[in-house]
C-alpha cells in the first residue's frame, strides 16, 4: 500500500509522535518505503511559517522527510486537473487538502489524515 501523509500526520510524525494514533504509526512503519509527502504539504508549511503560525526548523524538517525514508510527491498538472473535478463542500474548502485528495486519486495513494471531513471524497482517503 502506498501512502500519502497529510500535513498534520507528517507534522506529528516528526514533532509530536505521541499524538499519532497507533494505527497511523503501524501503517507508516509497514509502508515506510512507499510513504510520500506532497510538495503541497511543503508549501502549506512554508506559508504557515511565514505567517507566524508554525515554528519549526524548516530546512531540518525537509531533510528529515528524506532521512525517515519518505519521498517527496511533486505537484503535477494531472493533480491540478483532478482538483477541478472535486465536489465543493461549504464546510471544507482548504485548497491544500483538496490537492492532497486529488493526488491520492490520481496516483493512486491512500491519503492518511485526521480530518474526518475528507472521508467523503472516497476510498483513497483513510481517516485515523
Amino acid at each position: 500500500m502506498r501512502l500519502l501523509l497529510d500535513t498534520r500526520i507528517v507534522y506529528c510524525w516528526m514533532f509530536e509522535p505521541a499524538r499519532l494514533p497507533g494505527a497511523a504509526i503501524a501503517l507508516i512503519e509497514q509502508t515506510e518505503d512507499d510513504a510520500l509527502v506532497s510538495r503541497a504539504t511543503h508549501w502549506e508549511m512554508a506559508i504557515k511559517i511565514a505567517n507566524g503560525k508554525l515554528r519549526i526548523d524548516f530546512p531540518k524538517f525537509c531533510a528529515q522527510v528524506v532521512a525517515d525514508g519518505f519521498s517527496w510527491l511533486p505537484i503535477e498538472n494531472h493533480h491540478l486537473l483532478q482538483v477541478a473535478t472535486l465536489p465543493a463542500f461549504d464546510d471544507h474548502k482548504d485548497p491544500f487538502d483538496r490537492l492532497l485528495v486529488a493526488q491520492s486519486m490520481t496516483e493512486p495513494l491512500i491519503l492518511l489524515t485526521a480530518d474526518a471531513k475528507l472521508a467523503r471524497y472516497g476510498s483513497t482517503v483513510r481517516v485515523l
